[in-house]
């Protein structure tokens, strides 16, 4: 019997290692056509997957409640396991290097636990080489096994989009592949298993590590034009928006905004592939220029709302400012790499303590991350400055009235509303000063 037969029929388990907002959709995804242990070091999170609560947000309660994974962060529950999945993060340390010590820990685990025959496939997003160059020998030392003959590695780069209900693990075509013919068949077939919209069989792993970086770089560099445009037709005194929607008229232009560029893979992916380009002897120009412009676009979205202020006579020292959304990007709660941090700690090196408040992010994990204490809607009120940071539904659908409220009474209001959610002319006929990227 073949390893996918002895999964479908579950006489052997698929394990997935990490639990995040990559892992746990593939896990649950799996656990309706085979037996899958879910392992993360996390055991909060554990729990909290235990007790049917799903902490990504992503995929929801009922469906953690129904699920048949099991949840676990006891390592020898994976011993003997035949086939692992590792979505581990990869983001990027100091100078903005690669920091690779999840997928080594986790290959490390893999090799320590897995048996002869074993399939280890990668969806942790990284830069091309990672898998042969740094997984592989990791794997072989720890188990005492060869890839190749006696077990198989595949890669098959995670795409899924968080808060996208539209575009979802199983309609979005999943890249494979592996180190032979036969590891990539095995890895296509057992994502056929769970991916409708089918799979591309890449012809290496390299070159499905490549595709991934690259996705992620071409929009990275294409909404860095939209935020350098935004701020050169600020000092022509031109309305970005205006502009975008009459070139919007036209069947090819590519509708991208500007806006903050953060999370854990569109902000951090260009460095894997600069990192490598480096490495190869190439020096990278329009990536890295790309990713200058978007890693200062929270800065330069605190300066304008202090010039606003300073321009209306608002004293920074008693002024009231809230700031609307904390994730890295609208109706999604993750927090990581947000570039909404950098507006926050730009205000208060001004003297500023904005009020912060976002529904769908886990107050703890605010205050473990960056050291925010959340506050709640209720709070929003008698300040000077709403800085719309995060365009959640909730926030989007204010009505004037509800936005009106926020505001301190007989003073001046200054709505700054980063992406353009709001209709600016019906703001300034009620009297709020608009201002967006």
């Amino acid at each position: 019997m073949n390893l996918l037969d002895k999964i479908t029929s579950r006489q052997a388990a698929i394990a997935v290692i990490g639990l995040g907002y990559v892992g746990l959709p593939i896990a649950v995804a799996f656990s309706q056509k085979a037996k899958v242990i879910g392992f993360d070091v996390n055991a909060r999170k554990i729990e909290a997957y235990r007790q049917g609560r799903d902490v990504t947000g992503d995929i929801g309660d009922e469906a953690i409640e129904k699920c048949s994974v099991e949840f676990t962060s006891d390592p020898e529950r994976l011993r003997g396991v035949e086939c692992f999945i590792v979505a581990v993060p990869t983001p990027v340390q100091s100078g903005n290097v690669p920091d690779l010590r999840f997928v080594r820990n986790a290959s490390k685990l893999v090799g320590s636990l897995m048996a002869r025959g074993a399939v280890v496939i990668y969806e942790s997003t990284v830069y091309p080489g990672v898998t042969d160059e740094v997984c592989v020998p990791i794997l072989e030392a720890e188990s005492g096994l060869a890839c190749g003959p006696d077990f198989k590695v595949g890669y098959s780069p995670e795409r899924i989009n968080p808060g996208d209900k539209q575009h979802r693990l199983e309609n979005i075509v999943k890249i494979v592949s592996g180190n032979d013919r036969d590891a990539l068949e095995q890895v296509a077939r057992l994502y056929e298993l769970i991916i409708d919209a089918g799979v591309h069989r890449a012809e290496s792993i390299r070159v499905a590590e490549a595709a991934k970086v690259i996705e992620n770089a071409q929009r990275d560099i294409n909404i860095a034009f939209m935020n350098e445009l935004s701020m050169l037709f600020h000092e022509m005194d031109i309305d970005t928006n205006a502009v975008l929607q009459a070139a919007g008229t036209k069947w090819n232009f590519l509708p991208f905004r500007p806006g903050l560029v953060g999370g854990h893979c569109i902000g951090i992916d260009p460095y894997y592939l600069t990192y490598k380009a480096e490495d190869a002897g190439y020096h990278s120009k329009i990536i890295l220029a790309g990713r200058h412009i978007n890693d200062g676009m929270g800065k330069y979205v605190a300066q304008n709302i202090i010039k606003r202020m300073v321009r209306q006579q608002v004293d920074l020292k008693y002024s009231r400012v809230g700031v609307l959304g904390l994730s890295f990007k609208e109706d999604c709660r993750d927090i990581r790499n947000s570039k909404v941090i950098d507006i926050i700690r730009e205000l208060q090196d001004y003297g500023i303590a904005p009020l912060v408040a976002d529904p769908l992010v886990d107050p703890r994990e605010a205050y473990e991350e960056y050291g925010i204490e959340l506050s709640d809607m209720s709070s929003m009120r008698d300040l000077n400055v709403v800085v719309l940071a995060v365009p959640h539904r909730r926030f989007a659908n204010l009505s004037l009235p509800e936005v009106e409220a926020m505001f301190r009474p007989g003073e001046t209001k200054l709505m700054v509303d980063v992406k353009g959610a709001f209709s600016k002319s019906g703001l300034e006929e009620s009297g709020i000063h608009y201002w967006s990227l």
